[in-house]
């Protein structure tokens, strides 16, 4: 015969030895080969499962993420108004403190000119009182060269202290 078509003997020992091996392969081999292609079908599904979750989780932990950012965010602007008006009320206490002190300032220079003013007068007054006895001095002395004249001078004096006063 040819070498395309087979003998019939040869067909049948194919057949015979074909259909032992189906037969082991079905009574010993398919079994274990399907259950692990059915074991690898449940890992891969369990891994879907898994990544499925682990997305979830992802997006759930993402929005969790997004509410602190965001919170810290609504904390980081309530703390930055509290420091603008901690510092405006330190900055209007500040004013208020130094308005008062240049307030003391002014009043103790005040004071202190006030005095130095009632100073110079009494001491202009002093002056005037020195200057006026030594022109009296000297009037007197030219009026009461004389004796006589001294002498009426010290008893008008006198007169004047003895007399009574009414």
């Amino acid at each position: 015969m040819g070498l395309l078509i087979p003998d019939s003997g040869l067909l049948f020992w194919m057949l015979l030895s074909f259909g032992i091996v189906f037969f082991l392969l079905a009574k010993f081999g398919f079994l274990p080969i399907t259950g692990m292609v059915e074991e690898r079908k449940q890992y891969i599904d369990h891994a879907l499962e898994s990544a499925k979750k682990a997305n979830a989780e992802y997006a759930d932990l993402k929005q969790k993420s997004e509410e602190i950012l965001g919170e810290a965010n609504k904390q980081q602007a309530e703390i930055l108004k509290e420091a603008i008006l901690s510092r405006e009320k330190i900055l209007s206490e500040a004013k208020e403190r130094a308005s008062l002190e240049g307030q003391k300032q002014l009043e103790t220079a005040r004071k202190q000119i006030q005095e130095e003013k009632e100073d110079a007068i009494r001491d202009i007054r002093r002056q005037v009182a020195l200057l006026s006895v030594d022109i009296a001095e000297k009037v007197l002395r030219k009026n009461l060269d004389e004796d006589h004249e001294q002498q009426e001078m010290i008893d008008r004096l006198l007169d004047e202290i003895t007399a009574p006063k009414s």
